[in-house]
């Protein structure tokens, strides 16, 4: 009779309790802006997502590499959904909201391409820029305009979220991680960090090391403060991302004397690895624990 009696009660608790609701994918067609081209958007909701909790926000760049490699240009993808789920099963960071950006090809350099750096360049270099991926000065302050004006009071207002910097993440690669780099120095009080992987320091495929410079320049009179930010970056050693460790090694010592230490940022290297989504979805988990965990 106690064993009939254990079966039922489990019976009925099973019954009474659902699953929790799996996770999805919320697609936003045309997103209308006052700042950019009208864009797509996907917004990634983790398990059991529910109006009763408030979540974390992190935003991505290039948002149609995110999550679905059917439907990307080159068949990969950065398995976003799969290793933020994983970190919020276990327990490593807080329940988030990952909102991706589509990127529009021809504007992605011109809107990605930090335009407070751009200014410091000699005329002679932005010449010859002209004639390679920016036909003309680059757009990026529009682009965040878009994202902090348009776009985050908008993902606030429909999702149940954690509004402050304390929660207010941001994250790309290539020519995104120069504009989540930008994004930080530029929004201090609405980003708490950024991850920036294989960060395109060359600025474009115009090789000038009047580029990189004018980054560590901006940097050096824009960084936000250690003591309240962090910064990831990374860079591998095959294709594009081999040309990048001199770039980052001038980068980080910015950093250091602008008091960031271990506690605040860390640049990695992984030999082998190249500039592609798959590499970037093997060590995503890295950053994402290192600028959110609990």
């Amino acid at each position: 009779m106690k064993y009939l009696f254990f079966v039922l009660m489990a019976l009925t608790f099973y019954k009474c309790t659902p699953p929790a609701a799996s996770s999805r994918i919320d697609s936003i067609q045309n997103f209308s802006s006052e700042y950019v081209q009208d864009r797509n958007i996907s917004v990634w909701l983790p398990e059991g997502y529910t109006s009763d909790k408030q979540y974390d926000v992190l935003y991505m760049h290039d948002g149609q590499m995110l999550f679905d490699s059917t439907k990307t240009w080159n068949g990969q993808e950065w398995e976003v959904d799969k290793t933020m789920q994983q970190l919020i099963s276990d327990e490593i960071i807080k329940p988030t909201i990952v909102v991706g950006i589509w990127n529009i090809s021809e504007l992605r350099t011109i809107e990605y391409f930090p335009r407070k750096a751009y200014d410091l360049l000699s005329d002679s270099v932005k010449n010859v820029l002209s004639e390679e991926r920016l036909a003309q000065a680059p757009l990026s302050d529009n682009y965040l305009k878009f994202i902090i004006e348009e776009l985050k009071p908008y993902i606030d207002k429909t999702y149940s979220t954690n509004s402050g910097k304390e929660s207010t993440f941001i994250a790309g690669s290539s020519m995104g991680g120069l504009i989540s780099m930008y994004a930080l120095c530029e929004y201090p009080d609405v980003f708490d960090a950024a991850a920036c992987l294989s960060t395109h320091w060359p600025g474009t495929y115009f090789a000038n090391e009047e580029i990189p410079m004018a980054f560590a320049a901006y940097m050096s009179n824009n960084l936000p403060s250690a003591e309240t930010h962090k910064f990831y970056f990374d860079y591998g050693t095959e294709t594009l991302d081999s040309l990048y460790e001199p770039y980052q090694l001038m980068i980080d010592s910015v950093l250091i004397k602008k008091g960031y230490s271990s506690e605040n940022w860390i640049t990695k290297k992984f030999e082998g690895e190249a500039h592609k989504e798959t590499d970037w979805a093997k060590r995503f988990n890295i950053p994402i624990e290192f600028i959110m965990k609990k």
